[in-house]
């Protein structure tokens, strides 16, 4: 073509960018902070780069679950497509739900494996969403369901999380026309990034406003094991909660299985068959000897704990050498995420209009990493996934971050 585009630039579909795909100068956020990354490694080569943005596990999968797969991976057998999952992995999950939170489940009927939770919070949209409808969401938090609703012509409405709210959507403040077309909720408790934890109370909240609006919830419980104030609790656990949906769990986060894609959703009969029906036209299933190291995975209910103490124990480190320099932080109920309030800006310096403001001045100027979020306010995550090989590692990132921040003169009013 004259312009020098290929002919089917004008081919693209509208959900992608349609003809103007691949011309925006629009950077994916987590794009943008690996790039001030290693342009701050690259520009700075004598300072430490303090990286509190990872989003990863800093652990390999335990021992148990790599033997398992080391085996399982040279058998005949596993060779196959694994379509919708193999029997003794739905059995697995069901003993687990049954024996960590009380939930009973069928596992042929009410539990279907998924290539990480984010191929089924993709897919999940595509069994309800027409144009028109309605997604409600809370943010901030994980796009894909939105984005995927918004891929079938559907309308995202946004339920901000906020302080004055304990961090909880508010139900009320949905306008009546776009509750009539509303289809899907979908939560996300452990809360990523804000930390909070669903009490039994808000979900019950859940399922009386589910019913009465005739809306189905999508609880996304990646971060589940990671809570820290109480046991963890499922959405289904709460009485009527399997009417009105679904759960989608993850083995990344609590099992340090974070590139093996492998989760599962249960819940409701009819939205798990719905949901399997879907998925046999998008994938043929985790390979075998992923699921079968899996089942290994769920059977050393250690591991999560471990997982938890580990993480629990950074979080009170981060939040107290945070604290020191001025920040509002506290220990978060659940994740390994830190929410907190971003400096307003710099004492003789710079003013940030926007949290993101305030990461890039941070990264470029002192080599701190962390991620940005302005959906609901200005605010900082920290993660505490960083790596340290020991406890007195941890302790050294620590006292350094302290000197490092505590030389900043932030005003946060």
């Amino acid at each position: 073509m004259a312009n020098g585009d290929p002919y089917f630039q004008a081919l693209f579909a509208d959900r992608i960018g349609g003809p103007l795909y691949g011309k925006g100068t629009q950077i994916y956020k987590f794009e943008r902070i690996k790039r001030a990354k290693r342009r701050a490694l690259a520009e700075h080569p004598e300072r430490r780069l303090l990286d509190f943005g990872i989003g990863e596990n800093d652990e390999m999968a335990p021992e148990p679950v790599r033997a398992r797969m080391a085996v399982e991976i040279n058998r005949l057998e596993n060779r196959g497509y694994a379509d919708n999952g193999i029997p003794e992995f739905k059995e697995a999950v069901a003993r687990f739900m049954l024996e960590e939170f009380g939930v009973q489940l069928d596992p042929g009927r009410e539990i279907n494996h998924c290539i990480g939770s984010k191929s089924a919070l993709a897919m999940l949209p595509g069994l309800f969403i027409n144009p028109g409808d309605v997604t409600l969401m809370t943010v901030p938090g994980y796009p894909v369901a939105g984005t995927h609703t918004r891929y079938y012509g559907g309308v995202v409405y946004n339920l901000p999380l906020l302080p004055e709210n304990d961090f909880y959507p508010d139900f009320s403040s949905i306008p009546p026309d776009v509750l009539r077309r509303a289809k899907l909720l979908v939560l996300n408790y452990p809360n990523s990034p804000t930390g909070q934890v669903a009490t039994e109370e808000f979900y019950r909240q859940v399922v009386e406003f589910a019913l009465r609006n005739r809306i189905v919830v999508i609880q996304d419980a990646a971060h589940i094991m990671f809570t820290y104030n109480r046991p963890p609790l499922s959405f289904l656990q709460i009485p009527g909660a399997k009417e009105v949906g679904v759960e989608v769990h993850s083995l990344s986060k609590g099992w340090h299985m974070i590139g093996w894609r492998l989760g599962w959703v249960c819940g409701h009969e009819r939205i798990v068959r719905a949901f399997a029906d879907f998925k046999d036209n998008c994938d043929s299933g985790q390979f075998i000897a992923i699921q079968k190291a899996g089942i290994t995975a769920l059977e050393h209910r250690e591991v999560p704990r471990q997982a938890r103490a580990k993480y629990q124990r950074r979080l009170e480190k981060l939040v107290a050498t945070l604290s020191k320099v001025g920040f509002r932080c506290r220990m978060p109920g659940g994740t390994y995420f830190l929410y907190v309030p971003a400096p307003k800006g710099i004492r003789g310096g710079p003013m940030f209009p926007t949290a993101e403001a305030c990461a890039e001045y941070l990264i470029t100027e002192h080599s701190v990493c962390t991620v940005p979020w302005d959906d609901a306010g200005p605010y900082l995550r920290f993660s505490v996934t960083y790596l340290a090989a020991t406890e007195d590692e941890e302790d050294q990132l620590m006292k350094e971050t302290e000197a490092r921040l505590g030389a900043i003169p932030f005003m946060f009013d």
